[in-house]
């Protein structure tokens, strides 16, 4: 094996532990986010320590999905930093190809 082949190797074996981490986050989150909306939460604060934990997973579909389910649920509480958040999902994830998208 030469050099370019074990850093593809090794390329590839971080890419999908980083799969399965964002499946994990998933799985962590989709209960908190469901409990929040389901008991229509005013708590700003787990609001926002849930969407910051979730923007670092925004990559993974289903961690999105839920990003923005609870961005739709805090618009109503407070716009404004719902706003901020959306910012910061597109200064992080979105590029050329997904404008618009999010």
């Amino acid at each position: 094996m030469n050099d370019y082949d074990a850093l593809l190797q090794s390329v590839s074996a971080i890419a999908e532990q980083m799969q399965e981490l964002q499946a994990v986050a998933v799985t962590q989150y989709t209960p908190i986010v469901e409990t929040i909306i389901v008991t229509r939460s005013r708590d700003v604060r787990q609001i926002e320590q849930t969407l910051d934990g979730l923007l670092d997973f925004c990559g993974h579909e289903q961690a999105l999905l839920l990003y923005r389910r609870l961005c739709r649920h805090y618009f109503d509480i407070d716009p404004a930093a719902t706003a901020g958040y959306i910012n910061a999902y597109r200064e992080l994830w979105d590029t050329e190809e997904t404008d618009g998208e999010a």
